[in-house]
């Protein structure tokens, strides 16, 4: 249905959905546990329970199967859409910020990874004795605000998962649960990828579903945080700068890299080796099915997209992005 992006901010974004997720996020940090699991578990086994009852009536058995499950499916994609899923069609972050796309070059890419590196090498003492709450979560506050809302989203709790070893096998590093509005990390994310990626996941919880905005929100929310947060979002870029560089100019942003973060990298690429090549095709493939039927045309690519918002965003004192009026 072709609802209008500018209802779909102004009605749900901004206004019914933030204030859902501030009460279905607030009711599941009480809880330690992954709600969504709960949920998986409770669904299949009562499916199978329902599938034993109709092979014991055995006429249309088949029929009530395939009638049972559209309607369940039916019932969650609905669900899907009203509690976080609309999100994926409001207004996009692009059109909120002041861009400047000439800066959207491997020069520019060359320049962000120096500053990059900078910060990585002025701040990895530091980093590496600092804690990520609560200055991660002043910081969400802090970034939502600056990217226009007014009623800002409360962080989730994050929370292990007994998807933890899919998230390994496919190379996924964490997801929102979009029923009760979770943040769901895996465990073997490591403690300087962490607070970039529970900020990009909290960014989600913000209303921002697609994947670019979502990073580029986690990454100001890191960068107005503690030292360590910082750490972890400058890393980010720097990864993120690294495709886009020219291939000869690579070898010497990497020589200035300190020892520290050039270790704290390699150990990332490391943790990456170890999911499963095949597994992680699929996963991708069907994830990015998945963002193209929720109106993200570029699918899994979506995520490399935050390089533009990072190269063209205007920014004023201290990484302060500039709105159009």
């Amino acid at each position: 249905m072709p609802i209008p992006k500018e209802l779909v901010e102004r009605f749900y974004s901004t206004s019914l959905y933030i204030h859902v997720q501030r009460v279905i996020t607030a009711a599941s940090n009480l809880v330690a546990i992954s709600l969504f699991d709960v949920l998986i578990v409770g669904i299949i086994a009562a499916w199978l329970l329902a599938l034993l009852t109709d092979i014991r009536g055995r006429k249309g058995a088949i029929g009530r199967v395939m009638l049972r499950s559209v309607v369940w499916v039916s019932v969650l994609y609905l669900a899907f859409l009203c509690l976080w899923g609309f999100n994926y069609r409001r207004v996009k972050l692009a059109d909120k910020l002041e861009i400047d796309s000439h800066r959207v070059s491997q020069e520019g890419a060359g320049a962000l990874a120096g500053i990059s590196i900078e910060q990585l090498n002025a701040v990895y003492v530091e980093a590496h004795a600092d804690s990520i709450e609560p200055s991660l979560a002043m910081g969400f506050d802090r970034a939502q605000r600056e990217l226009g809302s007014v009623i800002v989203a409360i962080p989730g709790r994050p929370k292990s998962t007994l998807l933890n070893p899919f998230f390994r096998v496919t190379g996924v590093s964490g997801m929102t649960d979009p029923y009760f509005l979770e943040t769901l990390i895996d465990d073997s994310v490591l403690p300087v990828e962490r607070p970039m990626v529970i900020a990009h996941e909290w960014a989600h919880l913000a209303g921002f579903a697609d994947e670019s905005e979502a990073s580029f929100a986690g990454w100001l929310t890191c960068i107005h945080g503690s030292a360590g947060n910082q750490y972890s979002a400058w890393l980010f870029v720097f990864q993120e700068m690294m495709p886009i560089v020219r291939p000869e100019a690579r070898s010497e942003l990497v020589r200035r890299l300190a020892p520290g973060p050039l270790g704290d990298l390699r150990a990332i690429a490391e943790r990456a080796r170890q999911a499963n090549p095949g597994a992680s095709r699929i996963s991708s493939l069907v994830y990015d099915r998945y963002l193209k039927a929720n109106r993200i045309p570029s699918g899994v690519a979506n995520y490399g997209d935050v390089a533009g918002l990072l190269l063209g965003a205007r920014f004023g004192w201290d990484w302060t992005p500039k709105m159009k009026r």
